[in-house]
């Protein structure tokens, strides 16, 4: 996921809907155990959908043929971006979504956009120009006007928004759907394939309200242990590294971000956070967060330290594998001149008792699109207050 000028993100995301069990130390000089809700992907058999309500339609669409991810050099995660058309003749409410992971092993996360019809013909382009299938895609979608309308991480299942709101999709548009391949669990010869798809839930109806994803992000700015060293402790030489596996845009997020939530002076630790002001009234029903492999704990916290604060998202032990939707008991107002805040806590010390981690060296983690990086990213679905 990339932070744009206007701080778009995605993703991983970018991404998305997500326990992690305290790291258990031991006494008796063995491996620490591995931490519950760290293990990585737990592949199973897809849930079945809920069932429609009154006015929805299912359309089931995958990637039109087969692709292996090939992660740049010097990288093991690989973002790509796949056309698909829901042959809208009109306009439709999605109101839910469900990702079916072809190949669960290399999938690390997807993100669904909607790009109107005058924005097909740059994405037709795009995929034409491209190598292969789709087209590579760190960040975004790759083009100005992708709406965020889905997403799926490990332990998430179908997407089912509240019966009264949907993302609106013209008609003639299209679904962009981005995934973040990790090429870590590919076989040695590099054969492995994905054609992964999705269930979109469609309405018609003209009763329901346009919702919208509000993304809030923080920075990233671990440090390596007090007994871990090498290069890439340092964090210039870390953020050079990002550059080098994702691009020049990776840097500059990291970049960004310092600058907006730290005023260009971000200090090292474990927890960081950042503050948006509210614009416009709002309600919202639901919220998530994303993180990587070494996130802790995140939160959404609206208006703190004032006597109208109010927690919107609280995951005080996260799990990589348990990315699902939160919806809120009830609809929570957000007014302009309110303020929010998300805190997102890492520990570096979950890198010593991954399998992930393990051939990978000691770095200095700041925000990047690689598992082995990290993110934090606060999710709210909103409507206009009528």
């Amino acid at each position: 996921m990339r932070i744009t000028r206007r701080f778009r993100t995605v993703a991983t995301i970018g991404a998305i809907v997500l326990l992690a069990a305290s790291a258990c130390g031991r006494s008796d000089g063995k491996e620490p155990a591995q931490p519950a809700g760290h293990q990585g992907h737990e592949a199973g058999a897809i849930p079945a959908a809920a069932p429609l309500r009154a006015g929805e339609r299912f359309v089931e669409l995958s990637i039109a043929r087969p692709y292996t991810p090939q992660a740049p050099a010097g990288a093991t995660d690989e973002y790509r971006c796949f056309i698909l058309d829901p042959g809208l003749r009109a306009s439709a409410f999605l109101t839910g979504s469900q990702f079916l992971p072809q190949n669960a092993d290399v999938v690390h996360h997807a993100i669904l956009f909607q790009v109107p019809a005058e924005g097909v013909p740059e994405i037709t382009r795009i995929d034409a120009e491209s190598d292969g299938e789709g087209w590579r895609c760190f960040g975004d979608a790759g083009v100005d006007d992708a709406e965020w309308v889905g997403s799926w991480a490990p332990g998430a299942n179908e997407t089912l928004l509240d019966a009264r709101v949907g993302h609106q999709v013209k008609a003639g548009g299209r679904i962009v759907i981005q995934i973040h391949y990790n090429t870590l669990a590919l076989p040695k010869d590099g054969t492995a394939s994905d054609r992964s798809g999705v269930r979109l839930r469609l309405s018609e109806s003209p009763d329901l309200r346009p919702i919208t994803t509000q993304r809030l992000v923080a920075p990233v700015e671990l440090p390596c242990a007090a007994d871990e060293s090498g290069p890439l402790c340092d964090r210039a030489a870390a953020v050079e590294d990002v550059s080098k596996r994702f691009g020049p845009q990776a840097g500059s997020t990291v970049g960004r971000l310092a600058q907006r939530c730290a005023a260009g002076k971000p200090a090292a630790g474990s927890t960081q956070s950042c503050t948006y002001p509210v614009r416009g009234n709002v309600l919202v029903y639901a919220s998530a967060g994303h993180m990587h492999l070494l996130g802790r704990k995140i939160t959404v916290e609206l208006n703190p330290g004032t006597p109208q604060a109010r927690v919107l998202l609280d995951i005080p032990e996260y799990n990589f594998d348990d990315q699902s939707l939160r919806p809120l008991a009830a609809p929570v107002e957000l007014r302009s001149g309110d303020t929010l805040t998300v805190t997102c806590t890492h520990d570096v010390a979950l890198r010593k008792q991954l399998p992930q981690f393990k051939e990978l060296p000691a770095r200095y983690v700041v925000w990047g699109e690689g598992t082995s990086d990290e993110m934090c990213l606060g999710l709210l679905l909103t409507t206009p207050k009528a």
